[in-house]
């Protein structure tokens, strides 16, 4: 019965009323001016500074380094750690789990609170200050969004344009999507679930956490699931 249920996917593919537009990004660089020489400082402009400031100081490196897995830490771990030599706090920011927000606000309290948490406890990490010319500089990300000529009506079309887009789009409908959407979940899992009424796949690839993946990585685990469900489980896919 799932041999034949697979055979009638692929001999009458679904199509969805409304094609998936694939997109990209390019994403600039911008000093806000803002800096920050102690841990207190740190916290205060966290609450403060653009949502594209926090959203470069935690996401950026996603792309500068997209061939790594796991992750590099997010640029306020790493200055805590390296920089302040609060060891034990930047493990705490490290930690933090960015799959569990859903929207830029939400993350940006928990890095503040955490920090404020830890000076609360720790009155000496108040005396600590660095020097000029390594404090914290609060960059921005600006992005510019431009279409690419793939579009998919049905999981097929849509698993060939996933193979050959650039990681840059692929980052664009994972990453961006779920902060810009405000939801726990990415464009491409939206449009298998909405457009094509394929919910549980949908609801499969919104459960993956793209952060555990570099962005090749996670690129063949989502063929890997559409080659499934297309019974097609031993497709190869085939990287850009």
């Amino acid at each position: 019965m799932e041999e034949q249920a697979n055979v009638l996917r692929v001999a009458r593919p679904l199509a969805a009323s409304r094609p998936f537009r694939f997109y990209t990004s390019l994403v600039l660089q911008e000093s806000t001016g803002l800096r920050a020489s102690t841990l207190s400082a740190l916290a205060k402009l966290l609450r403060s500074v653009p949502e594209s400031s926090v959203y470069h100081h935690t996401h950026h490196f996603l792309l500068q380094h997209h061939y790594l897995t796991p992750e590099p830490t997010n640029d306020f771990a790493y200055w805590v750690t390296e920089v302040l030599g609060e060891t034990p706090l930047g493990e705490r920011l490290a930690g933090i789990d960015t799959m569990d927000y859903v929207s830029l606000h939400s993350l940006r309290e928990a890095l503040a609170e955490t920090i404020e948490r830890y000076l609360a406890h720790t009155p000496t990490a108040r005396l600590k200050f660095v020097s000029e010319g390594q404090e914290f500089f609060f960059l921005k990300s600006v992005h510019v969004i431009m279409p690419i000529p793939h579009a998919a009506s049905t999981l097929a079309e849509f698993c060939e344009a996933l193979r050959r887009v650039s990681v840059r789009s692929l980052y664009f409908h994972i990453f961006d999507a779920r902060l810009r959407l405000g939801r726990a979940t990415n464009d491409f899992a939206i449009w298998v679930a909405e457009q094509l009424g394929l919910e549980a796949l949908g609801a499969r690839m919104s459960r993956l956490d793209p952060y555990a993946y570099s962005l090749e990585t996670l690129r063949a685990t989502l063929l890997s699931m559409l080659n499934e469900y297309l019974g097609h489980p031993d497709a190869e896919p085939r990287s850009v």
